[in-house]
């Protein structure tokens, strides 16, 4: 019998846009960035909102939920909130399923549909976790993200992706979901500890690395203004970071990664790992800084950059203050295998299977390599704890 085999092929393309808002006290009466975030569809319609807050955040900013509620009462034709916000510890612990249930199973007692909003008010793992919920319901509830930490805010905040930890794994399981807009607001990062105010900054640094020498020069020349919290130095900070990022994240022909290359995770397959042997007792952006000098002194002894440029990179974390050790890097398996190298088969599968790793050609530059020398890792592990440990 003669084979009967039709194929339609077909093709979708689906547009995302977003706006990333730079402000300071945007739930004063007279700030534009919410309600002008909020109007970019259907300006004359109340739309419906859920703010989900990291607990944490009202010890800093007690008059938080009343300086929200008073906002949406001031802009009632706009804004209406299904509820009083709902109130959720932060931090990894967040990115489990059950957390997730949980605020499905709010998002539905509020009866929000998919042209009501979420909106996110907490650092970079509350981000992931809230945001990874609101994409799941109804495939997909509006997301308010108002990031309130640096890394969250120059990082995280402005990208495309929510996501759980599963399996001692980080965001083992998520999707790829884009903001609706995105609310940067510079009174949050007033309120932040030192480390909080501190690991944020790796990422910024990391993304000048591999993309802008311009950048990177003027990270260096700001680090002890930084520091010392210099609020103006902050400012341009997150804002020049998080414009790279968003940059690269839609203009790279790839924003959901369905490639291999990853540019913007430079650093981070050793930093992933670390976070998890740690039990998160590293911030995500003090994993990130060891995971860059760890790449940064493999990319030196293979010749991609020069002693200088490896040294300007290890000075700037000294200068800000990172600890750039930590003792489980000498962790070993019952194979005698450094235990955080096995990040890299892990981030190999990440990838769909084979590895692709981004190396610095220089400053500002990147390519990608798809092995690394295992004992040049170790080497580099080596040196952070002779000079650091």
């Amino acid at each position: 019998m003669k084979e009967h085999h039709i194929q339609h092929k077909q093709s979708l393309n689906v547009p995302f846009e977003y706006s990333v808002h730079f402000s300071r006290d945007v739930f004063s009466a007279n700030s534009t960035a919410v309600t002008e975030a909020i109007s970019e569809v259907e300006p004359d319609k109340e739309h419906r909102i859920l703010f989900v807050i990291e607990s944490e955040l009202l010890k800093h900013s007690p008059n938080l939920i009343n300086d929200i509620n008073s906002y949406c009462q001031t802009h009632t034709q706009l804004i209406k909130q299904s509820s009083q916000p709902l109130l959720l510890d932060g931090g990894e612990q967040l990115k489990s399923f059950s957390v997730v249930e949980n605020i499905c199973k709010v998002i539905d007692d509020n009866k929000l549909c998919r042209h009501s909003f979420i909106g996110i008010i907490g650092g970079g793992a509350f981000l992931d976790a809230v945001g990874f919920a609101a994409s799941i319901v109804h495939r997909g509830i509006r997301q308010l993200r108002f990031p309130t930490t640096v890394l969250a805010q120059c990082d995280s905040g402005v990208g495309v992706k929510n996501g759980i930890n599963m399996f001692g794994k980080k965001n083992f399981v998520g999707c790829f979901a884009p903001p609706f807009a995105v609310i940067n607001d510079f009174n949050f990062l007033d309120t932040l500890n030192p480390r909080d105010w501190r690991s944020g900054i790796s990422e910024a640094i990391k993304v000048s690395i591999i993309k802008d020498s311009v950048f990177f020069d003027w990270l260096c020349n700001h680090g002890s203004l930084l520091a010392k919290r210099d609020q103006e130095s902050m400012e341009y900070l997150v804002e020049k970071s998080a414009t790279i990022h968003s940059d690269h994240i839609t203009g790279n022909g790839d924003p959901f990664e369905f490639g291999s290359a990853r540019p913007l995770d430079f650093g981070h397959w050793a930093a992933h790992k670390l976070e998890m042997m740690t039990q998160n007792k590293l911030r995500h952006g003090e994993a990130v800084a060891i995971g860059i000098l760890i790449d940064s002194f493999y990319a030196m002894k293979k010749d991609f950059i020069s002693k200088t440029d490896f040294d300007r990179i290890e000075r700037l974390f000294v200068e800000l203050g990172f600890t750039l050790w930590e003792d489980d890097l000498h962790s070993r398996d019952s194979n005698g295998i450094l235990k955080v190298i096995t990040g890299l088969i892990e981030f190999q599968e990440h990838l769909g299977g084979e590895l692709h790793i981004t190396l610095p050609d220089g400053i500002g530059a990147k390519f990608e390599v798809n092995e690394m020398d295992h004992q040049l890792v170790a080497d580099a592990i080596d040196y952070l704890y002779e000079n650091h440990g």
